[in-house]
């Protein structure tokens, strides 16, 4: 697999990416651990691997470049890139908001359209976990057709909405989601960073439960795979790379016919019963 992470990965015999323990409270009592897997491939009819994505805690989000001829890996990794930039991941802190993290995509935009002269563009999909008055919640965040699952209480949802042209034919009922599926114009995006005019992510904030797992991909994955398929990979793998592995080996074995990239991020509550793992703790 062609990996591009924007921070650096840990072993490349590890079987997950590791993620410190997140405190949930002032009092210590109480927390949250992170177990994170990723992959990326460049499927079966692409020259180049065009998508990047960060796994570096608070930030886990995946980008996919557009334009080609390198141009679209130029965008996506600048993305990234830019994003590693938050002092939230170099300070491990979870106070970003979501002005703070526009903030950094508009950055992204700007250095995106420097160096590729406005040829390229990407799209955006993923979380940052923030805390705020002692809570801990997901803070999604969209541009583009990448998208962000949540799979929370076995019930698998897709939290993003698509920027597509195909989802603004859903929304005003001129289409089903069955046949966006298969529209010849599935893949145009209406929203992207360092090309056009609409830049603006869209936010979402959900509330951490224990148990809860988020699916972070670019559209190669459910490009090739309904939510049902999805779903039940999901369900099955309990391991979050176990899963990713799966889930890329399956839309490669339904055609493969764009980049595809994953992260599965799973949360679990921990105390300082199960073992003492405090806030500072890692795996």
């Amino acid at each position: 697999m062609n990996s591009q992470p924007a921070a650096d990965p840990p072993s490349p015999t590890s079987d997950t990416a590791p993620v410190p323990a997140v405190g949930g409270s002032a009092s210590g009592a109480s927390g949250l651990r992170l177990n994170c897997g990723y992959g990326t491939d460049r499927g079966l009819r692409r020259e180049m691997n065009e998508d990047s994505f960060i796994a570096s805690d608070p930030v886990f989000a995946v980008a996919d470049g557009m334009g080609g001829h390198e141009a679209g890996e130029i965008a996506s990794g600048i993305c990234v890139r830019t994003l590693a930039r938050l002092p939230q991941v170099a300070g491990g802190k979870r106070d970003a908001t979501a002005a703070v993290v526009q903030e950094y995509l508009l950055m992204a935009d700007e250095g995106i359209r420097a160096a590729t002269g406005s040829r390229a563009g990407t799209t955006l999909s993923g979380v940052v976990v923030v805390e705020q008055q002692g809570a801990l919640y997901w803070l999604v965040l969209n541009v583009g057709d990448s998208r962000t699952y949540l799979l929370s209480h076995g019930k698998l949802r897709q939290v993003s909405v698509d920027h597509s042209e195909v989802q603004e034919l859903v929304d005003a009922g001129q289409i089903t989601q069955a046949q966006a599926a298969v529209h010849p114009r599935r893949h145009v995006v209406t929203r992207a960073l360092g090309t056009g005019d609409e830049t603006e992510a869209d936010f979402w904030l959900l509330p951490i439960e224990a148990g809860d797992r988020v699916l972070v991909c670019s559209d190669g994955l459910n490009g090739e795979l309904d939510d049902q398929h999805i779903a039940s990979i999901l369900r099955s793998q309990t391991d979050p790379q176990a899963a990713v592995d799966e889930l890329i080996q399956a839309a490669l074995r339904s055609g493969g016919r764009d980049n595809v990239t994953c992260i599965v991020l799973d949360a679990s509550v921990v105390t300082q019963h199960d073992g003492g793992a405090g806030p500072n703790a890692s795996r």
